[in-house]
């Protein structure tokens, strides 16, 4: 049987799938790793300890495979993350990763230097403390040395690429996320490296997202099992590829993921940019296509947040039951009237980026009176999520982007109740489909359009995906929730000067 592999190189851990060309997954296997916090705000792992997951993950899913006959592997990754090499491709330090949030000054540095109508112009994205170019001057300002020896800049994905095929390789997408890259025209921005003074030969070639950009070297396939110079596709950035395994490639497909983070994301047959840069503008990997994409950085995480402390009642009650604690959390605040009478949790645990686009908000329970208990609070905190979300859909639909219906993903596609709710906040559709191995299924998709093996992503998704359940929006819950959704947007502005007071009275010590 001849099968492709989709790897995926995320935070927690890397994921290795085997997927027949009919869509079936034949293996999956998780290798796991930490995340290093050496100091507070700042999250670091080593690419070397990537490479280790990744190999182990797909010699493992090889095996798992049985006889599938390997024709290519489709690489996603996290986005934004750095990785250093000097000139002998040596590693010169730990990777600064997307959730890292040490670079404030340099993102004041880059706006100062460049202006923000350039940026619009030239990378379309404000400067963000997650995406790679503040991790290099960060690099420049506070590690003159390692910065010295830089000769190459790779994402995560692409280090990965690196040692298995020797190829110096990025696709758009991943590309888009570094604040390096020229959006529009998909290219390296040498018009904001050169006004920050990085070079642009640091960056690798760039490919769409369907190229083979390399083969294995005997070494890595026989490491992996696998046949020498098997074809290594560009991939591509994990939301992107996520977006491909959800079939999201044509206008009115919107896709809301909630995982640790959440993100709103968009298709768009053209480049679009949020006059305010709330939402960020990447290239998608439909050649020629973009998407817009909110992200919240606490989302699902939010709720283990909750489970973990507030919900530790539900958290034992589950354990000798043998049951899902976010099940017994959703029973719990199903029992809760709309609008938790007036509870309303701001999911900001580590500050925010759409739309706020500020590090230094904070989570908040608002309203809490003496009738509250703990469905009102487990229900505000599925809301306060809920709402976050739809913030993004907030600006997609300003700027006249047509949202024929959600793809629901991550957990709250499981969870009946949460798709509902997202139904009645959203005012919209919501649907799942058969699609649940995340960015590595779509890597895989893309491993196979790169083959041939369908001509293009429209006939690879029409063929692979479909749906398997709607949830349609209550006329009178939409109404409800619509208000309470007016009071929810009008607490980050009314937040907003205590938080910066909270932060300076903390670095005071």
């Amino acid at each position: 049987m001849k099968a492709v592999i989709g790897c995926d190189i995320g935070t927690s851990g890397t994921k290795a799938i085997v997927v027949s060309e009919t869509g079936k997954v034949l293996a999956s296997v998780t290798v796991e790793y930490p995340l290093l916090t050496p100091h507070p705000g700042w999250a670091e792992q080593h690419p070397d300890t990537w490479l280790k997951a990744a190999n182990e993950a797909v010699s493992a899913a090889v095996k798992m495979g049985g006889k599938a006959e390997i024709q290519a592997i489709g690489l996603s990754g996290q986005m934004h993350s750095s990785v250093f090499l000097d000139k002998n491709d040596k590693v010169l330090r730990p990777a600064l990763l997307w959730c890292d949030t040490r670079t404030h000054e340099e993102c004041v540095e880059i706006t100062r230097k460049a202006g923000e109508s350039n940026l619009r112009k030239w990378v379309s994205n404000p400067a963000l403390e997650g995406f790679t170019l503040p991790k290099i001057l960060w690099v420049k300002k506070h590690e003159p040395k390692v910065y010295a020896r830089i000769a190459h800049v790779l994402l995560p994905k692409d280090y990965i690429r690196y040692k298995w095929t020797g190829e110096l390789a990025t696709d758009v997408s991943d590309a888009a996320g570094t604040l390096c890259f020229d959006v529009k025209n998909r290219r390296w921005s040498k018009e904001l490296l050169s006004k920050v003074g990085v070079p642009v030969a640091w960056f690798p070639t760039v490919n769409e997202s369907q190229d083979i950009s390399g083969l294995l070297t005997h070494e890595t396939a026989r490491k992996l099992g696998l046949s020498p110079k098997t074809p290594v596709v560009g991939g591509g950035a994990d939301n992107a590829c996520g977006a491909v395994g959800n079939g999201i490639i044509q206008p009115g497909d919107v896709m809301a993921s909630l995982g640790t983070s959440g993100v709103v994301l968009a298709h768009s047959e053209k480049v679009q940019v949020d006059p305010l840069m709330r939402a960020h503008t990447f290239c998608g990997s439909v050649p020629e296509k973009w998407y817009l994409m909110g992200v919240m950085l606490s989302a699902g995480y939010a709720l283990r947040w909750y489970r973990d402390g507030l919900g530790m009642f539900e958290k034992v009650l589950a354990l000798k039951e043998k049951m899902d604690p976010y099940n017994l959390l959703s029973q719990e605040a199903s029992r809760a009237p709309e609008g938790s009478e007036g509870l309303l949790f701001l999911p900001y645990l580590m500050g925010e980026r759409t739309p706020h686009k500020d590090p230094l908000a904070r989570a908040a329970f608002v309203g809490a009176g003496a009738r509250h208990g703990r469905k009102h609070f487990a229900r505000s905190v599925f809301e306060g999520i809920t709402f976050g979300m739809r913030d993004s859909l907030e600006i997609f639909r300003e700027l006249k982007i047509p949202i024929r219906r959600v793809v629901a993903t991550g957990g709250g596609a499981v969870n009946p109740f949460w798709c509902q709710l997202q139904a009645d906040i959203y005012g919209a559709e919501i649907v799942t489909v058969n699609s649940k191995e995340g960015p590595a299924y779509g890597a895989a998709i893309l491993a196979m359009v790169g083959m041939g093996v369908y001509g293009n992503l429209k006939q690879a998704c029409s063929a692979l995906i479909r749906v398997t359940s709607r949830t349609q929006p209550r006329k009178a819950s939409v109404a409800r929730y619509n208000e309470w959704y007016g009071v929810f947007k009008g607490l980050y502005p009314a937040l907003k000067k205590p938080y910066g007071d909270i932060w300076k009275v903390l670095s005071k010590g």
